[in-house]
């Protein structure tokens, strides 16, 4: 019997692995979370230097990468060591706090990893182990950050959609989550959809509804999902986004010229679609008397 097997045979010691290995990119999903902004800041403010010749506007200090310098708490500078690092349990070892000035440890940091972990086990136990499986996980995690990043900076880093999206194409390919033709028109459907809005929002209001990252990433879960999925993604996104507008409108009093991002809707939505996608548009279709 080999390991596959094993593995399809205790779901209790499969679900574990993938919880543990799953903590671990959690971690590394809160470097790329932290980092990857940074470094995309920094490379603009390089090219903005180059194009006007300015040496002033060129930022200070060695590039960013996501492997180095090496983690270290932002309140005194102590380099975290390796048994600090432990996903989760490091966190609750130290109860939230760094092991030299004792500056509180974000709570966001764990939440992640265990989102990541959790999230992860629902996705082999939907899809199994195998490839379909893998390429399920890769697009959870990127969904992840893309979210989170959007939520810190209004940002959705073309390093992340347009690779993702060119995956969802390739996969079509093989007939992994969708076919080909419903994943080239789900690109296509998907950016220019929210595009559309976006124009005739600015047209009624004067005002940009949203940003060109999130055309990019509905057009990257058309490439996952295909065009059938769009819909529901749609939808699911902005109700989701109403509801919590709404909500920190008035509980927190959030100022209404202050932008949302509509990004970790959409991630969410699009997750939702992965998982159980079909399931929803069946009962859509049987409610609607259409199937």
């Amino acid at each position: 019997m080999d390991w596959i097997t094993l593995l399809e045979h205790n779901s209790g010691l499969l679900y574990g692995l993938v919880a543990l290995f799953s903590l671990v990119v959690g971690s590394f999903l809160n470097v790329v979370i932290y980092r990857l902004p940074k470094m995309l800041e920094y490379d603009w403010h390089r090219e903005c230097a180059a194009l006007t010749g300015k040496e002033t506007a060129a930022p200070q200090g060695p590039r960013l990468s996501l492997v180095y310098p090496p983690s270290r708490c932002c309140h005194c500078g102590h380099r975290i060591r390796a048994l600090e690092n432990i996903p989760l349990l490091s966190y609750l070892v130290l109860h939230g706090r760094c092991s030299s000035c004792g500056g509180p440890i974000g709570l966001r940091c764990p939440l992640v990893e265990a989102g990541t972990a959790l999230l992860s086990v629902l996705v082999v136990w939907r899809f199994g182990i195998g490839w379909e499986g893998a390429a399920a996980l890769v697009l959870t995690w990127c969904l992840i950050v893309l979210a989170i990043i959007d939520l810190d900076t209004r940002l959705l880093p073309d390093v992340i959609t347009l690779p993702t999206l060119w995956l969802g194409l390739l996969l079509s390919l093989g007939g992994w989550f969708t076919d080909s033709r419903s994943a080239i028109l789900g690109v296509v459907l998907g950016y220019l959809s929210l595009w559309g809005f976006f124009h005739l929002f600015r047209l009624l209001t004067g005002k940009e509804g949203m940003g060109f990252g999130d055309f990019k990433l509905l057009a990257m879960l058309g490439a996952w999902l295909g065009w059938q999925y769009l819909p529901q993604i749609i939808l699911l996104s902005a109700c989701a986004g109403a509801l919590v507008g709404t909500a920190l409108i008035l509980v927190r009093k959030q100022d209404l010229r202050i932008p949302i991002p509509f990004g970790p809707y959409l991630a969410a939505a699009g997750w939702i679609g992965l998982m159980w996608g079909d399931a929803i548009n069946r009962a859509y279709l049987q409610w609607a008397g259409l199937a």
